[in-house]
């Protein structure tokens, strides 16, 4: 059965997409530490970040790059902080987190957001996205 990362990729449960292309998949954090929390997946399943071929892991940091620069640019922050913790899931993951300071990167401070929120914060990053292309 796929996993739950897979079920979200294949539209079978929804997201907050931002961009995928053929190897990965962001999408905005339904329980972020700040605002525009986003995690970036390759498509392919494969529970430990480390266990991605080369290609792969050039390739999510490839892919995640200009994410990282629409969501600074939407969300007041002062750098967007990267983190593999890969224990919620079993499957390989990023996630993108803005922060003013380390102690912003923790997930002792991930709460729900309303669907409000996260349909508000997913529309300025796509629109950062496109307007940086």
């Amino acid at each position: 059965m796929p996993g739950l990362f897979s079920r979200i990729i294949s539209g079978e449960i929804p997201s907050y997409k931002i961009l995928e292309n053929d190897l990965f998949y962001s999408f905005l954090d339904i329980n972020p530490i700040t605002a525009g929390h986003t995690l970036v997946i390759p498509k392919v399943e494969i529970d430990y970040f480390f266990d991605l071929g080369e290609q792969e892991l050039q390739g999510i940091l490839a892919f995640a790059k200009p994410i990282a620069a629409a969501i600074k640019a939407s969300v007041p922050c002062k750098r967007v902080g990267i983190m593999v913790a890969g224990l919620e899931v079993p499957h390989a993951h990023l996630h993108l987190v803005p922060i003013s300071g380390t102690q912003d990167l923790n997930f002792k401070n991930a709460s729900p957001a309303s669907q409000t929120a996260l349909d508000q914060t997913a529309a300025l990053i796509r629109q950062n996205l496109e307007s940086s292309n």
